[in-house]
């Protein structure tokens, strides 16, 4: 089970930290992770994941995307400001996240972006991953790493473009992973990092989850300004009574290994309908993680990327609609607010 290596590692070298006798331990989690408020990502706490597809709506899985309008991107970030989100996080350097950069300066929006960019595998993980049930073409691969050039090229050119708007790149969403469907060879991501670096003055971060870096993420963290973390407790069986104090074992692990960078969490969520784990998914747990995450973050400078702003009914298997890739969102599919944002 995932949480197992993280477990030995925090109770090997924060045995000291471990919770008082109320289960809380709130002077214990802060002693031992709490960071500088230099750290925070653009000075924010709560951060929101962005993507703007609607219903009918999806990226390019090889016939082409169907893109939000301007219109639609507008009322979206619109949406986003009106409840506090000053900071968005999106994942490639596509269409929909240039429109978005671009409406954000016409409209002299409140919002940065933490930019990602998108990297397709250069490995075929069809022995790791359990949906990829073939091992992916050479030729594919060897098209995917002249687009994941491509790629950077594309980020350096908007991060520089829109230097006032994006304030710190993600190179690679989850690349590293042993269970990830476009799996990216260590080195090679350490060369795009240093690429990106070199060209542009804004922080430079990856995304992965954590177990990962407490495991293999040495070398790479060296290269970072600062550690972008994944956690989330619903994948991995944690009812909500546990889902904190989960999420917190995650990040101490990962500075105990990893003590010399700062960290955000660039994804942590809940989703409101799920048949993988559906006696937890509901708007109610997904509030209650929301502002416990937000308390705990806010205590120890750590910006959190809730994932995410809007259901998404494109992801996951199509004729699962109850499928939790569906329903991560603090805000439904035609906009409407849930429980976490009604208050």
């Amino acid at each position: 089970m995932k949480a197992r290596l993280c477990l030995i590692i925090t109770s090997v070298l924060v045995a000291a930290c471990s919770p008082a006798p109320d289960g809380r331990g709130e002077t214990s989690r802060v002693a031992d992770i709490r960071q500088q408020p230099d750290d925070l990502v653009a000075g924010e706490v709560m951060a929101i994941a962005y993507s703007g597809f609607r219903e009918g709506q999806h990226p390019d899985r090889g016939d082409g995307a169907v893109n939000p309008s301007d219109a639609e991107i507008l009322e979206d970030l619109e949406i986003l400001a009106d409840h506090g989100f000053g900071l968005i996080r999106v994942y490639d350097t596509g269409e929909n996240t240039q429109t978005t950069l671009e409406i954000i300066r016409e409209h002299e929006l409140p919002i940065k972006v933490l930019l990602g960019l998108w990297l397709r595998a250069e490995i075929s993980n069809h022995e790791g991953c359990p949906w990829l049930d073939e091992p992916i073409p050479d030729e594919e691969l060897a098209a995917n790493k002249i687009a994941n050039a491509a790629e950077i090229e594309r980020g350096i050119a908007l991060a520089r473009g829109y230097e006032d708007i994006v304030v710190a790149v993600n190179v690679g969403n989850e690349a590293l992973v042993d269970w990830n469907d476009h799996m990216v060879p260590l080195d090679d991501v350490i060369a795009y990092v240093r690429e990106v670096k070199s060209a542009i003055e804004q922080p430079v971060t990856v995304a992965d989850n954590y177990e990962w870096w407490i495991s293999d993420g040495a070398p790479l963290a060296a290269e970072l300004d600062f550690l972008g973390v994944h956690t989330y407790p619903a994948w991995e069986e944690k009812t909500i009574d546990e889902a904190l104090d989960y999420t917190i074992e995650n990040i101490r692990g990962v500075k105990a290994a990893l003590p010399d960078k700062p960290i955000a969490i660039l994804e942590a969520g809940w989703a409101t309908v799920a048949d993988e784990f559906s006696e937890q998914a509901s708007e109610s747990n997904q509030a209650r993680y929301y502002d416990e995450i937000e308390r705990w973050a806010g205590e120890n400078n750590i910006t959190v990327f809730f994932f995410e702003a809007f259901d998404e009914p494109w992801k996951g298997d199509p004729a699962r609609l109850n499928g939790a890739e569906k329903h991560w969102g603090i805000f439904t599919v035609d906009r409407s607010p849930k429980q976490v944002m009604k208050r």
